[in-house]
């Protein structure tokens, strides 16, 4: 992919431009987990034995142009430079013999790149207070080795309680100050700026994370290990992701912020997670506009110069056209992806915080859009007009400045606000409907009989108990716990008694709380009360013979409990709700005999039964309460009607079927902490804006929308993104420029109320063809992908099918008729952008939401995922990688750690190999009958596949071919910050024909090949045009 590096130069004149520090500016950083980066697409492996795809295609298409492409995740390498690699993290405590998580959790905390301060003091990353201790000597080069090494601290497993030694959790408490510090600066003493990005670190700090591979090379340590991703943060670093500012400070009307210079660009780059030593390229704007932006799946490094990091917001199409006609005829998508909590790349620079004091942001009088850097100051300032609507704004008398030759202010570039992209900035009053509300995590158990036999209440009780030490550490931070069969049982965890006093509910249709206080108490007041109670619960009801479960009764228990506050609702099901206020009954026969029948209403089983839950969902969004529900479970639970409640709370639905007491408690473990620890904010709202000619048409996402305008996110976090769509109600000018501007109020888990404001703006264009050069694949696909999710409910299988085929005929036949040269009707021609569209099409097809054979739960938990997939992770979800296990001894240690993936079809099959393939949830590990006894020896610790659960918990042996699975496997997780559940899949039994059924380019019954499609999509464009 082509990218443009931004310069430090004036666009207008072409002059250097010097930066003048003054005022330094907070930098809204976090400790930030590793991203889910990927690398760009592989070149397709050839097929065996040179035999050419077209040379299966009818004469009439011989000369067919085909595209063929692995996913989208190949050249992946081992972390780069001489830090640590990522080691594999802990599963819950006891864990099954032989049970191996993996390395993907949060980052390792660490001071984290921002703007430098004036010479002797430092700005605290975002939302924490300043550091305490003093810096020594000056910072080194960017991503360079700290000036004094880091003390001895032993990395902790991923999720293993942290050491006297090692680091607070990630979001660990803001560090102690002893005096209020005028905003964005710190006491530190003695310490000298450095250029923009360099970290700082003192003699207890560990060095900044750079634990992605592919990035830039890291810092070599001889005093420790980086902390793992999720790991603990020492006491003496900053405070973290969210805690509270520092106030005091003059607004920035009255002085000019310090901006630092930029760091220099890597020159051509390989494609990130490549070979050692690689660099990702810079991106960033001026001079982007127009082009296609990275891949979602490659590795860049942003340079925020006005618009927007692509992670956070990216448009289905680069140039906007200019009329809906021409929208309309090119045949694609006019939406935006919004991620506002997607995880950086390490070596990005922060966020930029800045406080306006009592007068608040600057804003547009008539739309109320924030003030940005497209938007034009005139008449020697005075004068500010909105990119968006236009209209001519009179600029606060505070915050007057002159303009230069070329028009723009002279403190343009000394502002956050009026030179990047991406700002956050402190809510003012009128921004507060009431006080910022605490961190409140409510746990539900299920403690029904199938829940404690199999082993999903223990696994609870065990994940829970170790998250504990992740929640965020004050007085703010609250914990409560109920568990629930056919009755509810809240406790009380006051610290004066001596056990923990249970407090049974009966009235599951009419629910109350017991007490209105001492459910829900500081964790700092109850964690020893709490931990000895989640030990003792499994014992406690191990002899329960109540099989009923009242979900629904619980969760409204629990929301009573929380309904001051709000918070985070994390419930553990295991079984289907059966009594009680929301009790659901079984539908999975009627299921199957539908579909088996074909019966037209079979997609009303993938609707919520009734409207209970989603008027419930509804109480809790109003009063801020998130839901995540864990089902734990082995039978039907209705996930259709159960995935309502986070669908509409902001949460999500974690699915572990089938429940296995051996393998899936680490899975439970990591999936509960990630939860806890990653960037999220709570109690938001979402609006976006767009430029007058533009409306937004719908949104789509894990929110609540009581208003046109706006949508509410009782949490929101770094995994959700939010898709918003567009329809023209006016036509744009060629070569204008077209806006889009998202606005999040929320809540930091340390009570700080924040706005972060992203902006992106893209040239208009009449011309069809620049639409076609300038699409985004990923994002259109994104597009497609989330509007079949929602038409399967409401649509039979076929009819979506059919319409997620005919969209990509459309696009396809648009570009063939009005923007392709003159040549033979027996080609497929198709625009190099969206080359791939017909590939990936193919694969959502056949993908497990809408294919006709399947569980409806696992099609409805498809569906309640895709809800929210951001855009790197939709195409791996149905377009999945493959690779080969067997042969991983033969490649060399410079080799990229993940070997290239295979075409997905059953020629790249060897009888005698071993294949894992991967879509960010699962992994399906397929051995073929003549592997060698040896090699499964080696990898599973067994010569014969008789007898091998299909859940597998993969262990590492004393060879080292055991040692590249293992590293192949955690990279997976790491990248994907999922844990990836392992299933064997053999030849000749249905697990194997559930993983043939994955290889998409393969014809499978009642689907075509990725040849036969080709040639359907082919005639299908040539019958249009006639």
């Amino acid at each position: 992919h082509k990218t443009v590096l931004s310069a430090l130069s004036c666009p207008a004149c072409s002059r250097q431009i010097p930066i003048f520090p003054s005022i330094p500016v907070v930098a809204a950083s976090m400790s930030r987990p590793p991203p889910p980066f990927t690398p760009q697409n592989p070149t397709p492996a050839p097929r065996p034995g040179g035999q050419s795809p077209s040379s299966t295609l009818p004469a009439s298409f011989s000369n067919l142009q085909i595209s063929r492409a692995p996913p989208p995740f190949a050249s992946v390498g081992p972390p780069q430079g001489d830090g640590p690699v990522p080691s594999s993290i802990r599963g819950p405590q006891a864990p099954p013999p032989g049970a191996r998580p993996f390395p993907g959790s949060p980052s390792p905390p660490g001071s984290l790149f921002a703007c430098p301060a004036p010479s002797v003091q430092q700005s605290p990353p975002f939302g924490a207070p300043p550091a305490a201790q003093s810096l020594q000597q000056q910072r080194p080069p960017f991503n360079g080795p700290p000036p004094v090494l880091p003390a001895q601290v032993q990395r902790a497993p991923f999720g293993g309680p942290p050491a006297a030694s090692q680091p607070l959790p990630y979001g660990g408490p803001p560090a102690a100050v002893s005096q209020l510090a005028p905003f964005g600066v710190s006491p530190v003493a003695a310490a000298q700026s450095a250029p923009l990005g360099a970290p700082r670190y003192s003699a207890a700090q560990p060095p900044q994370f750079s634990g992605l591979s592919g990035a830039v090379s890291r810092p070599s340590y001889s005093g420790g290990s980086i902390p793992p991703f999720g790991a603990a943060r020492a006491p003496s670093q900053q405070g973290p992701y969210g805690g509270p500012p520092q106030f005091g400070g003059e607004r920035p009307g009255l002085q000019t912020p310090l901006f630092g210079a930029q760091t220099a660009p890597a020159s051509q780059p390989p494609p990130f997670m490549g070979v050692r030593g690689a660099n990702a390229p810079a991106f960033g704007p001026p001079g982007w506009q127009g082009q296609t932006r990275p891949a979602a799946s490659s590795e860049f490094i942003v340079k925020d110069t006005g618009n927007c990091s692509p992670r956070l917001m990216r448009c289905t199409m680069n140039q906007i056209p200019c009329t809906g006609d021409l929208l309309t005829t090119s045949g694609m998508p006019l939406a935006i992806m919004v991620q506002p909590f997607a995880l950086p790349h390490p070596s990005e620079e922060a966020i930029q915080l800045v406080d306006f004091g009592e007068m608040g942001p600057i804003r547009c009088s008539r739309c109320k859009a924030y003030i940005n850097p497209f938007m034009r100051f005139v008449d020697q300032g005075k004068i500010f007009i909105c990119n968006l609507c236009g209209f001519s704004n009179d600029t606060p008398r505070e915050y007057l400045c002159n303009l230069g030759p070329d028009g723009r202010r002279r403190d343009a570039d000394d502002r956050p606000e009026l030179c990047r992209g991406t700002v956050e900035f402190i809510a003012t009053k009128e921004f507060l409907v009431r006080e910022p509300m605490p961190a409140v995590y409510f746990f539900l158990v299920d403690v029904s009989m199938n829940a404690i036999q199999t082993g999903a209440t223990a696994a609870a009780c065990s994940a829970i108990s170790q998250s504990l030490s992740d929640l965020p550490e004050g007085p703010r931070t609250m914990v409560g716990i109920a568990t629930f069969d056919s009755t509810i049982h809240f406790y009380s965890l006051k610290r004066a008694q001596q056990q923990p006093l249970m407090l049974i509910v009966p009235d599951i249709q009419d629910v109350y709380t017991p007490l209105q206080m001492d459910l829900i108490l500081p964790v700092s007041e109850c964690r020893d009360s709490l931990e000895q109670l989640l030990e003792s619960i499994p014992s406690m009801f191990e002899n329960n013979r109540v099989a009923d479960s009242a979900f629904g009764a619980a969760m409204k228990a629990g929301f009573l409990a929380m309904k001051p506050t709000g918070g985070k609702l994390l419930v553990f099901q295991s079984v289907l709700p059966s009594v009680g206020t929301g009790s659901l009954s079984a539908r999975e026969t009627e299921g199957r005999s539908n579909i088996s029948s074909g019966d037209k209403e079979a997609h009303k089983l993938l609707q919520p039964v009734d409207k209970t839950l989603k008027t419930m969902a509804l109480e809790f969004a109003e009063y801020q309460v998130c839901v995540d529900v864990f089902l734990t479970t082995q039978s039907y639970t209705d996930v259709a009607s159960i995935s309502v409640v986070p669908s509409t709370t902001g949460g999500r639905v974690y699915y572990y079927f089938p429940f296995s007491a051996l393998s899936d408690p680490a899975k439970l473990f990591n999936d509960l902490r990630w939860n806890i620890t990653r960037p999220q904010g709570l109690e938001a709202v979402m609006r976006v804006r767009c430029s007058q000619g533009l409306q937004v048409q719908d949104y789509s996402g894990n929110f609540c929308k009581r208003v046109p305008t706006d949508i509410d996110l009782p949490a929101i976090d770094s995994d959700k993104t939010i898709m918003v769509s567009f329809k023209h109600d006016d036509k744009f000018q060629e070569n204008s420029e077209c806006g889009f501007q998202c606005a999040l109020l929320y809540t930091t888990v340390y009570g700080q109320r924040r706005i972060r404001v992203i902006n992106i703006s893209l040239p208009c264009t009449s011309m069809l063809s620049n639409l076609f050069r300038c699409a985004d694949l990923e994002a259109q696909f994104t597009y497609v992908v989330k509007q079949a999710a929602n038409g399967i409910p409401s649509s039979s299988l076929s009819q979506v099918r059919d319409q997620v085929t005919s969209t990509c005929i459309n696009i396809l036949q648009s570009y063939r008729q009005y923007c392709a040269s003159v040549s033979s009707s027996g080609q497929l021609i198709l625009p190099e952008a969206l080359k791939l569209l017909p590939l990936y099409t193919l694969a959502l097809t056949k993908s497990i939401g809408l294919r006709n054979d399947g569980r409806l739960d696992d099609r409805s938990y498809w569906v309640s995922i895709v809800s929210s997939v951001s855009v790197s992770l939709a195409v791996p979800l149905v377009f999945p990688r493959m690779i080969a296990l067997h042969d991983l001894t033969s490649r060399d240690d410079e080799d990229p750690l993940i070997p290239n993936p295979l075409t997905l079809n059953s020629e790249n099959i060897q009888d005698n190999g071993i294949y894992l393939l991967e879509n960010g949830e699962d992994g399906f590990i397929h051995v073929r009958n003549a592997v060698n006894p040896a090699t499964l020896e080696q990898i599973f610790g067994f010569s014969s596949l008789a007898g091998a659960p299909n859940l597998l918990v993969l262990e590492q042996f004393d060879n080292v071919l055991s040692r590249k699975v293992n590293e192949v496997v955690n990279e997976i997780r790491r990248q994907r910050c999922s844990y990836l559940r392992l299933r064997l899949c053999q030849k000749g039994d249905p697990s194997g024909d559930f993983f043939r059924s994955l290889l998409v380019e393969d014809k499978a019954p009642g689907g075509l090949s990725y040849v036969e499609f080709l040639v359907h999509v082919h005639r299908q464009i040539q019958s249009k045009m006639t």
